[in-house]
């Protein structure tokens, strides 16, 4: 069922910043009595992703978002704690100072924010990102994990 709103026609109940500050979610009231949320977040200037067969396209944190969702989504208990994942992530890409990246250094990212927080969900990133063949290569990463830790 689609939705059309206008949030121009709708006035504002609630707004709350996210705990890791970085997005206002607004729970809003149409004209007609429905109610919906919005989310508000800064908008960073655009970062060139260049990918493993050389193509380049503009960095997007919503297509981050929905590989992540689609590899690990099912680690985390709410989608919040996914967007914290990938708000991590691009700031650590917006951190390297530079409006060029590779996407091997988004998966870097996205890694280094899961070996943080949740090492499944770590290993199974790891596994799709880093292409994993044998049982030896996720061996590794249990052996190298255990290291860190």
């Amino acid at each position: 069922m689609e939705q059309n709103f206008r949030i121009g026609d709708s006035k504002v109940l609630e707004s709350r910043e996210t705990l890791d500050g970085k997005m206002i979610r607004r729970r809003r009231e149409a004209a007609d009595g429905r109610r919906f949320t919005t989310y508000e977040r800064i908008e960073m200037p655009p970062l060139t992703v260049t990918k493993r067969s050389g193509n380049k396209e503009i960095y997007d944190r919503d297509k981050l978002l929905l590989a992540v969702k689609r590899s690990v989504g099912k680690f985390f208990n709410s989608e919040l704690e996914v967007e914290d994942v990938v708000n991590r992530a691009s700031d650590k890409l917006y951190a390297l100072g530079t409006d060029q990246i590779t996407s091997r250094q988004i998966g870097e990212a996205v890694l280094d924010v899961l070996a943080e927080i949740n090492e499944v969900a770590y290993v199974r990133f790891a596994s799709v990102f880093r292409e994993f063949k044998t049982l030896e290569d996720f061996e590794n990463i249990l052996k190298e994990q255990k290291r860190k830790s």
